[in-house]
């Protein structure tokens, strides 16, 4: 623990080490929620159909616009099937947390994933795909970015057995890959399993409901990270 003086203001102890630890934003209590926070409070409950609020949705509820488009974009591109079922979002919403390091909704989505199905060792597999595309996309990215053709026709060399060798299906391999790749800003790897989920028969509203899934999970965990 820090005890001496600050070397930035001279102050001892700094007030601003002081309170590091100190979440930005506190959870909003049922208790203490505006009526509009409690009517968002209230869907929310019908869509998980339990009393207890999962405490992202409680942070989010310091500010009632981002807790209403957060449930309504959950509800229809993560938490319910539409052109992907529930299943596969699950996934790839656990993906993004794992990208996120955000332990509350890795905790969630983790024991989401098992209640629709996917065994522990699956959720494990899950997470070795996201970090495998961190793998290749690094690679890509400085291919792409060096602006150089000195790496041209040079092998990539860096092994990828996850990508076939896990129980997941190739096409939610991919869903995850495109996502991922998305997130991560590497343009070759985007466009390639992009056009690898197409020769799969994957749709493009498929597609585009992974990346709003995604983009969905991103969001609340940029909040969550930044209150928190």
């Amino acid at each position: 623990m820090f005890t001496g003086a600050c070397q930035i203001c001279a102050a001892a102890p700094c007030d601003l080490l002081k309170g590091a630890e100190m979440p930005l934003l506190e959870p909003v209590l049922p208790s203490n929620a505006s009526e509009k926070v409690t009517q968002q409070y209230a869907r929310i409950r019908e869509m998980l159909g339990t009393e207890e609020i999962p405490e992202p949705f409680l942070v989010y509820g310091n500010v009632e616009a981002f807790l209403r488009d957060f449930y309504m974009n959950y509800k229809k591109f993560v938490y319910t099937d539409g052109h992907l079922d529930a299943k596969s979002k699950a996934a790839i919403a656990l993906a993004i947390a794992a990208h996120g390091k955000c332990k509350p909704w890795l905790e969630l989505m983790s024991a989401r994933c098992v209640s629709l199905g996917y065994s522990t060792e699956q959720v494990a597999e899950i997470l070795a795909v996201a970090a495998t595309n961190y793998m290749y996309n690094t690679f890509f990215k400085f291919r792409d970015l060096s602006g150089s053709s000195l790496f041209e026709g040079m092998g990539v060399g860096l092994r990828a057995h996850t990508f076939t060798g896990t129980s997941l299906g190739d096409k939610l391999v991919e869903l995850i890959n495109v996502v991922i790749s998305d997130i991560n800003a590497c343009k070759p790897c985007t466009s390639g399993h992009v056009e690898k989920a197409k020769e799969m028969k994957i749709t493009s509203e498929q597609l585009l409901e992974a990346i709003q899934c995604g983009a969905t999970m991103y969001a609340g965990v940029q909040f969550l990270n930044s209150a928190t």
